[in-house]
């Protein structure tokens, strides 16, 4: 690694691209480094440490609205939401254990370049619904201003949308403003014990597309998850376990889990987490926690949820001794044997197959050697291909910023 900028704000950020463009260097964009385990290693010329960039910027409870220097840490964002009894309502994940790092080391600026989404995405939307304006340096040195404060003043292309989850490939992000929602006063968990794969996944489509209590999230949980739980009363039933998470103020959790223990009526072994236990356990969903004792590959694989049994199937024991379903069978997580490929052939031969397009597979975690030679991401569709390539070259035409992260290093041209 040769040179690194380390600006403290963003004229100093676009002074640093402008050297390294002076200079035909590639950047590795980063803040606390702690995301570098997800996607491919990128090999540059310089670096561009955007760590000193931080703080709450602004800061308005009452309008639900948070401006933040990217290089914020997450849990000082946590900590002032609590105190305001708000919340980033997708549910921004965890994995810094999952890659043998501390946890609660990431930066807010990692957090919306990589795009990761947590178990209330089933009801509250993901990332990019949040993100309500972006300032940044493009690939010229120049500064830009995309979205605003509030929804209305997107307009054309939303640029905030298209930047979350970018990687930091297509601009290094000076400011970051977001949206907020109030965080659910009660939630309770009902937990269905002893369902099959199958089962599970029919059980929460139909509690989610047949009725209308207000499910926050649903996961399923195998025999084998379920145990690895810090959670007791999940664990010590060394049984399979179906979740379904409702939130909201008393009354209506109340209600919501009442008219569900009415749809699982026929099955007796049920019972409900408090508000404490519930938060315990979907913590430890969305952080993928169960996987943290090993250092196996984990990839995480967006699917239609009718289809995810039939995936986790066909893959057969070889490939899934280890897995779960969140999104109520939409998403599943697998850890698979450590190999050459890390599991990826079968893996996506298998989607292929079975979801014929309608699904990608993403690695969370691998060695620095697999992540190397294989596609962390799902490989784009010709069509998609064209789309980022354009967009890549509006933003940074030169292939500056963190090149090969996501799709392999390209030519300028």
């Amino acid at each position: 690694m040769g040179e690194v900028f380390r600006p403290k704000n963003s004229d100093e950020v676009s002074s640093a691209v402008k050297d390294a463009l002076n200079m035909k260097a590639s950047l590795e964009l980063f803040g606390q480094g702690t995301r570098r385990s997800l996607g491919r290693p990128v090999k540059a010329d310089a670096s561009l440490d955007m760590s000193a960039l931080t703080g709450v910027q602004m800061y308005e409870p009452e309008e639900l609205v948070m401006v933040v220097a990217p290089g914020t840490p997450m849990r000082e964002i946590s900590q002032v939401l609590i105190e305001h009894n708000q919340q980033l309502a997708f549910e921004p994940p965890d994995y810094g254990p999952l890659w043998g790092l501390p946890a609660d080391e990431g930066t807010v600026g990692g957090m919306i370049m990589t795009g990761r989404n947590g178990p209330r995405r089933l009801s509250a939307g993901g990332v990019r619904d949040y993100v309500l304006g972006v300032k940044g340096v493009n690939g010229f040195g120049e500064l830009f201003v995309s979205g605003g404060r509030v929804v209305k003043n997107v307009t054309g292309f939303d640029l905030p949308k298209i930047l979350t989850g970018s990687f930091g490939t297509l601009c290094a992000a000076t400011e970051i403003t977001l949206k907020l929602l109030p965080l659910p006063p009660e939630a309770a968990t009902l937990v269905v014990s002893g369902l099959k794969d199958g089962q599970a996944v029919a059980a929460m489509t139909r509690v989610l597309t047949e009725t209308s209590i207000p499910v926050s999230s649903a996961a399923h949980l195998p025999a084998e998850i379920a145990k690895l739980s810090r959670v007791d009363s999940i664990s010590a039933r060394q049984n399979s376990a179906t979740l379904l998470r409702v939130e909201g103020f008393g009354p209506s959790v109340e209600s919501g889990i009442q008219g569900l223990k009415k749809v699982f009526g026929s099955l007796s072994d049920m019972f409900v987490l408090d508000k404490a236990e519930t938060q315990q356990l979907w913590k430890e969903v969305t952080n993928a926690s169960f996987f943290i004792q090993t250092e196996k590959p984990i990839w995480k694989l967006s699917v239609p949820p009718s289809e995810a049994a039939a995936i986790i199937s066909k893959l057969g024991k070889g490939l899934t001794t280890q897995y779960f379903y969140d999104w109520a069978g939409g998403a599943i997580w697998i850890e698979a044997p450590a190999s050459g490929d890390a599991g990826e052939a079968a893996i996506r031969g298998t989607l292929d197959s079975v979801v014929v397009g309608d699904g990608h597979a993403t690695l969370i975690r691998a060695s620095e050697e697999v992540r190397a030679n294989i596609a962390p991401f799902h490989p784009l569709s010709p069509v998609l291909a064209a789309v980022e390539d354009r967009l890549r070259k509006q933003f940074d035409p030169q292939g500056m910023f963190n090149p090969g992260r996501m799709y392999g290093v390209r030519n300028a041209n």
